[in-house]
């Protein structure tokens, strides 16, 4: 199984239990690890026949974006939900999405979560 990664996707957005946090936003990072089978894409040297890391960054910034929620479980979930709704061809998507502004007084490089979604889990949820 070959992967598609992408690491240190940064993003600002509005995601937070403090109020301050869903005024003035911060900065997240996430890393996206997307397992999919690329030997037909590996023998045909055509994009068509695999999933476009620029595309997955796309989709990821528009669901991050796109709403304010208190919980970065959450968000992590709602990314990976919706690359793995939109890339039929993925089998797994894993999101570790970094807070590394959290506002904690402490001295930390990040927070973070992190949620793994496969095929398997997207079709038994659709079945019930």
């Amino acid at each position: 199984m070959e992967k598609i990664i992408i690491k240190g996707l940064k993003i600002k957005a509005f995601h937070g239990v403090n109020p301050q946090e869903k005024i003035d936003g911060q900065n997240f990072i996430l890393d996206i690890t997307a397992e999919l089978d690329v030997k037909k894409a590996q023998l045909s040297d055509n994009v068509d026949h695999t999933v476009s890391y620029s595309d997955i960054i796309k989709t990821t910034t528009a669901v991050f974006t796109e709403k304010s929620y208190n919980l970065i479980e959450t968000a992590a979930n709602k990314v990976g939900m919706e690359i793995m709704r939109t890339y039929p061809k993925l089998r797994s998507v894993t999101v570790l999405l970094k807070k590394p502004e959290a506002p904690i007084k402490a001295d930390f490089e990040y927070v973070a979560v992190e949620d793994t979604i496969t095929r398997e889990q997207m079709m038994a949820e659709t079945v019930e």
